[in-house]
Order: C-alpha cells, then sequence, then structure tokens
C-alpha cells in the first residue's frame, strides 16, 4: 500500500468508499475488505451505515490503529453545539472513542465558517478525531479553510476521475499541503467502456478501473472507490505492481471535458 501524507495525516493510497451501503451487507463489505488489506474505510453521518461499519471493522480481527476511518458532519450539525453532539453521536454509532479524519460534507453557506472550523478544531483538540479536513470545497472555499481553521487541515474529498478536472484544486490542495481524496474515482462505472482506458489497460494486462486509479495514485491522490461485489475489492486494491508513463498519464488526462462532473449538486446545500 502506498500513503498519501499531508499535514500529520498518513492516508492510505486506496480504500473503500460505502456511500449507498448500508444494512448487514455493509458490514459485510467492510469485514472483507480489511480482510483483503484495505486499511482506509470511509463513512459519513448522513449515509446511514456508521453502526455497520463499526460492525464491520471489529468483525474484520484488524487492529484498530492500523485502520485509518473517515467520518463526515452533515451540514445541519455545522453550528457549533450541534456539531460536537453529532460527532459524539457518530462514535456512538462507531462504537469507537475517536475516528482518523473527521470532514465537512459540504459547505453550507448558513453557518459562519469560522465558527464551523472552530468546532471542528476543537473536536480534534477534545481528542475525538485524530485528524481534520473538508470536503467539496472549491479553491476560494480552500483558501477561506485554510486561513480560518485553528487545526491545519488534512484532507479535501472530492468527485474526481479521468472526465473531471480538478487540477485547479489540486494545486490549491499541493499549496496547502491538503490530500486530495477522489471519490467516484472511476466514474461510477462509466470508465469501463472507455476505449482509450481500456487499450491502456491491456498493455499492462490491468482492467480499466485499475488503470483509473493507477492514474489517480501517481498524482498522490488518495482513492476510494465503492463496491459491494468481493471480486471487485480483490481488483480495485491490485493497482501497486505496475506504472502508467508520462504519455499515458496525459492521454488519461485528456479525457476531461466540461460535463464531466456525475455529482448531483441538488443533493447538497446550495454553497458559495
Amino acid at each position: 500500500m502506498l500513503f498519501v501524507e499531508a499535514n500529520g495525516a498518513r492516508i492510505p493510497a486506496i480504500g473503500l468508499g460505502t456511500w449507498e451501503l448500508d444494512g448487514r451487507p455493509a458490514a459485510r463489505v467492510v469485514e472483507q475488505a480489511l480482510r483483503l488489506g484495505y486499511r482506509h474505510i470511509d463513512t459519513a453521518q448522513v449515509y446511514d451505515n456508521e453502526r455497520e461499519v463499526g460492525d464491520g471493522l471489529r468483525s474484520s480481527g484488524v487492529r484498530r490503529d492500523d485502520i485509518f476511518l473517515t467520518t463526515k458532519v452533515w451540514t445541519n450539525h455545522f453550528a457549533p453545539h450541534d456539531l460536537e453532539r453529532s460527532v459524539k453521536e457518530s462514535l456512538a454509532r462507531l462504537r469507537l472513542p475517536s475516528v482518523d479524519l473527521l470532514l465537512l460534507h459540504w459547505p453550507n453557506s448558513h453557518v459562519p465558517l469560522a465558527e464551523t472550523l472552530g468546532a471542528l478544531s476543537h473536536a480534534k483538540t477534545m481528542g475525538l478525531t485524530r485528524h481534520i479536513g473538508v470536503s467539496n470545497f472549491t479553491v476560494a472555499l480552500i483558501e477561506q479553510a485554510v486561513a480560518l481553521s485553528p487545526e491545519p487541515l488534512a484532507c479535501n474529498q472530492v468527485e474526481y476521475h479521468p472526465y473531471l478536472d480538478q487540477a485547479k484544486v489540486r494545486a490549491a490542495c499541493d499549496q496547502h499541503g491538503l490530500a486530495l481524496v477522489a471519490y467516484s474515482p472511476i466514474a461510477k462505472g462509466r470508465i469501463k467502456t472507455d476505449q482509450t482506458v481500456a487499450e491502456i489497460g491491456r498493455a499492462h494486462r490491468k482492467t480499466p478501473a485499475q488503470v483509473c486509479l493507477r492514474w489517480l495514485v501517481q498524482q498522490n491522490v488518495a482513492a476510494i472507490p465503492r463496491t459491494s461485489r468481493v471480486e471487485r475489492l480483490s481488483e480495485n486494491i491490485e493497482i501497486f505492481d505496475f506504472e502508467l508513463s508520462e504519455d499515458e498519464m496525459s492521454r488519461i488526462a485528456a479525457l476531461a471535458h466540461p460535463k464531466g462532473r456525475l455529482t448531483d449538486f441538488g443533493f447538497a446545500p446550495k454553497w458559495d
């Protein structure tokens, strides 16, 4: 496993995203992923599966200290007292004393960012999380957040895959020592039918998904693909035995286009 290091955090480059995984199947997938060698698990309050993720961690038999666990605070808990209470409720569902990374899930212009970041930092000083960060923040919001946060930010988690150019966000993260963590890294499966990626994959005897994940990792980006299938779990982590050339990296990057974003922003509050 490779790691992305950022402001004191050491984030495994490939993790398991758990959005839309719920119930007993969610616990089984987390358990199986950890047994296969994953050490980075991502969940969130709004996913409504923190309890199952915690169950999967315990069932795996992997030492807690070896797992990098992320959860995210939903936007209706951004007021300082609400944030602290909600984080403690997340930990109760996970049945853990702390997480490794606590993120603000989306920007929320209805609560002053300084207040929310103050509360997020306080959660860190209380020992509820080892590191803090943000998710779905634009370049302008990254600049604001870094300036306002009493504690260093370790991460910005965003949608990132070959069809979406995130060069400006990556540069802002690099400038401030933040890791970039990519969700929807294989474009919700659309990469599987891409001819350019498939051709590169054949040259390395790898699948399009593996090529895409390798493309991200070679940019020093961590990726959290979601899957409920064990064979896909194995496939997604087997990307550390080959390397893409500069030409192959450029060909994949050239797939980006203005309508490449897959996230429905109607899911989140409006943000500036």
